[in-house]
C-alpha cells in the first residue's frame, strides 16, 4: 500500500469514527430530552439547528477555514431540495426516537441500508455487485430479526414499539437515503465546501421548521410545562445545548463522511454504530434486551465486516498489462499501441467520473 493510499485510509477511518461518536451522543441526549419533554419535538429541533448556525458564525470568527456563505436567492433555490429533505428526515427521525427506546431506534430505521443502495443505484443508473447486495441482505436481516416481536418478555410487552413509530422510522430511512445522494449533487452549489453546505442546511431547515412550531402550538405547550412543578426544565435546556453543539459536529462529520467515502459506506458505518447503540441503551436506560436483538447485533457486525471486505476487493486497482514486444522500427504498430492506450485512458476517466457522480 502506498503512502497516499495509507493516508486516505486513515482519513476515512478518522471521519467515520468522528461521525459515529457524535451520532451516539446525539441519540442518547435526544432520547433523554424526549423522555423529559415529549410534547416539544419541533421546538427542540429548532434550538439545535439555530445553535448550529450560531456556532458556525463563531467558528468563522476564530478561523479562516470556516467561511460563511454569501446568502443568495439563486443558491438557496438550488439547495432547496437537499434542505427540505434534510429537515423532513430530521423530524421523522426525532418522532421515531420519541416513540421507541434508544436500543430499538436503529432497528426501526433498518430499511435505510437497502433504501440507500436503491437510491444510489437509481441515481447512478447502475446495479451494485452481488456481493454488496449480499452484505446488505445480511445487515437488513439483522435489523428485521431485531424487529420480530416474538422475543419480547411477557412482563415488558408494553415496551414494544408502536406501528406509528416504526412508520416514522421507515420514512426517516427513506429521507436519509435520499439526503445522502443529494449531498454530493449539492456540494458544487456550495463551492464544494461541506462547511458552507452545513450552514445552508441548518439555516434553511430552521426557517422551514419555525412556522410548524406555531401551527403545532408548541409554544403554548412550553408555557404549560413551565407552570408544571414536575417538569425538569434543566434537562430540556442542557439537552438542547449539548445536542446543538453535537448536532453541529454531527452535521459536519456526516457531510465529510459522505464526501470522502460514498453514500453506501456512510450508511454501513451507521449500521456498525447501531450495534454499539443497542449495548449502550441497555446499560444507560435499561432498555429491553432479547435474544432477537442479540442476534441482530451479530448479523449487523458480520454484514458490515463482509461489506468492508467486498469494497476493499472491488476498489483494488487492476494490475497493469505489459505492452507487447514490438520492433523499434515498426512505427505503425507502435502508433496502434499508443492509440489503444489513449482509448483505455479515456474510458478509465469516464468510469471515474461516473463513480464520482454516484
Amino acid at each position: 500500500m502506498s503512502s497516499k493510499d495509507g493516508s486516505q485510509t486513515w482519513k476515512v477511518a478518522s471521519v467515520v469514527t468522528f461521525y459515529m461518536s457524535a451520532a451516539l451522543v446525539m441519540v442518547f441526549v435526544n432520547k433523554a430530552v424526549m423522555i423529559s419533554s415529549p410534547e416539544l419535538p419541533l421546538l427542540f429541533l429548532l434550538i439545535q439547528l439555530s445553535l448550529a448556525v450560531v456556532l458556525l458564525h463563531g467558528a468563522a470568527v476564530m478561523t479562516t477555514k470556516v467561511e460563511i456563505p454569501k446568502l443568495e436567492l439563486k443558491t438557496a433555490k438550488k439547495l432547496a431540495p437537499v434542505t427540505i429533505v434534510n429537515v423532513v428526515g430530521l423530524v421523522f427521525n426525532l418522532l421515531c426516537l420519541r416513540g421507541v427506546d434508544a436500543s430499538f431506534f436503529q432497528i426501526a430505521r433498518g430499511l435505510q441500508l437497502p433504501l440507500t443502495i436503491i437510491v444510489s443505484s437509481l441515481h447512478g443508473r447502475s446495479l451494485p455487485s452481488k456481493l454488496v447486495i449480499g452484505a446488505s441482505a445480511i445487515v437488513t436481516t439483522g435489523f428485521f430479526i431485531g424487529l420480530a416481536p416474538n422475543a419480547i418478555i411477557a412482563d415488558r410487552a408494553h415496551e414494544a414499539p408502536s406501528y406509528l413509530s416504526i412508520i416514522y422510522g421507515v420514512l426517516s430511512s427513506l429521507f436519509i437515503a435520499i439526503h445522502a445522494v443529494l449531498i454530493k449533487l449539492s456540494l458544487p452549489h456550495a463551492q464544494n465546501s461541506t462547511i458552507q453546505l452545513a450552514y445552508w442546511q441548518n439555516l434553511g431547515s430552521a426557517l422551514l421548521l419555525a412556522p410548524f412550531i406555531l401551527f403545532q402550538g408548541e409554544l403554548s405547550k412550553l408555557a404549560e410545562l413551565r407552570s408544571t412543578p414536575s417538569w425538569n426544565a434543566e434537562v430540556f435546556l442542557w439537552g438542547s445545548i449539548v445536542t446543538g453543539v453535537f448536532g453541529f459536529l454531527l452535521c459536519v462529520a456526516g457531510l465529510l463522511s459522505i464526501k470522502i467515502t460514498s453514500p453506501v459506506t456512510h450508511m454501513f458505518s451507521s449500521a456498525a454504530r447501531s450495534a454499539i447503540q443497542t449495548l449502550l441503551g441497555v446499560w444507560l436506560f435499561n432498555d429491553l434486551f432479547t435474544a432477537n436483538r442479540a442476534i441482530s447485533i451479530l448479523l449487523i457486525a458480520a454484514g458490515t465486516m463482509f461489506y468492508t471486505w467486498v469494497k476493499s476487493i472491488e476498489g483494488a486497482p487492476a494490475p497493469a498489462r505489459p505492452p507487447p514486444d514490438v520492433a523499434k522500427d515498426d512505427v505503425e504498430a507502435r502508433a496502434a499501441i499508443r492509440m489503444n492506450q489513449i482509448d483505455e485512458e479515456v474510458h478509465d476517466w469516464q468510469d471515474e467520473k461516473g463513480r464520482q457522480s454516484v
